[in-house]
C-alpha cells in the first residue's frame, strides 16, 4: 500500500504538473497619491511667497507642488555640485516652512541632459540635490521627510536635440507633498520617462508671477 501511494505521488508530480514548490506573492504596486486638495490650496500661495523674486519656478501637478531650480542660473558653472549664494535664500525659506510642518515631506531630483557620460551625469544630478537637500537639513529635517535621488538625464521635460532643451532639462527639483504619499511618490519617480521628440516648452508658472 505504501509502494502504491509513493507511486501516486510521483506520478502526479512528473506527469500530472503537481509541485509543491510555494507561490511567491506578487510585489505591492506603488499607488498614484492621490490629490489632497486642502493641502495643496494652503500650500500653493505660501510657497509663492517664499520664492517671490527669484528664478525658481513652481508648479502644481496633480497631488504635489513642485519647485524647479534651472542648473544654469542656480549652481557654480566650474563647480557643478555648489549653488550659488543667490539660492540660498529662496532654498531656505521653503525648507523652514516644511520643517515646521510635521506632515509635510520633500522629494529632491537632480536632472541632467543627454550630452556627455551616463554614469557622470547620474553623479553630477545626485550631487546637485544632495546640494538642495543640505538646507533642508540643516533647517531640520529628518529622513523620514527627506529622499534624494539624482536620476541623470532619466526624466527629461524636453528633447536633447537643442541648447534650449538641453537647458530645460539640467534641473533640481523639490517636490512637495503630504508624508503619506512620500513611499508612492518614491516608486512613481524612480521609473524613468520616455524622452520627447521636440523641444516642449513646459507649463509651469514663474515663482515671480503673482496670482491672478
Amino acid at each position: 500500500m505504501n509502494w502504491l501511494k509513493s507511486t501516486s505521488l510521483i506520478l502526479c508530480m512528473a506527469v500530472a504538473g503537481c509541485s509543491t514548490k510555494v507561490e511567491k506573492a506578487p510585489e505591492p504596486v506603488a499607488l498614484k497619491p492621490k490629490p489632497d486638495l486642502a493641502w495643496l490650496d494652503e500650500y500653493e500661495p505660501r510657497l509663492r511667497d517664499a520664492l517671490k523674486d527669484s528664478r525658481f519656478e513652481l508648479e502644481r501637478r496633480e497631488a504635489i507642488l513642485i519647485v524647479t531650480a534651472p542648473v544654469d542660473s542656480s549652481f557654480n558653472p566650474d563647480r557643478p555640485g555648489m549653488l550659488l549664494p543667490a539660492m540660498l535664500g529662496p532654498i531656505t525659506r521653503v525648507a523652514k516652512m516644511v520643517e515646521q510642518d510635521s506632515k509635510t515631506a520633500v522629494i529632491v531630483l537632480g536632472h541632467a541632459d543627454s550630452s556627455g557620460n551616463e554614469d557622470k551625469n547620474k553623479v553630477i544630478s545626485r550631487e546637485r540635490a544632495g546640494a538642495v537637500a543640505a538646507i533642508f537639513r540643516l533647517s531640520g529635517l529628518k529622513h523620514d521627510r527627506l529622499r534624494i535621488r539624482g536620476v541623470g538625464s532619466d526624466m527629461p521635460r524636453a528633447a536633447n536635440d537643442s541648447l534650449e532643451g538641453r537647458a530645460l532639462n539640467r534641473r533640481v527639483e523639490m517636490l512637495l507633498a503630504p508624508q503619506e504619499t512620500l513611499i508612492a511618490l518614491v516608486a512613481q519617480y524612480s521609473t524613468p520617462a520616455a524622452a520627447p521628440a521636440a523641444v516642449a516648452v513646459p507649463t509651469r508658472v514663474a515663482a515671480a508671477d503673482v496670482a491672478k
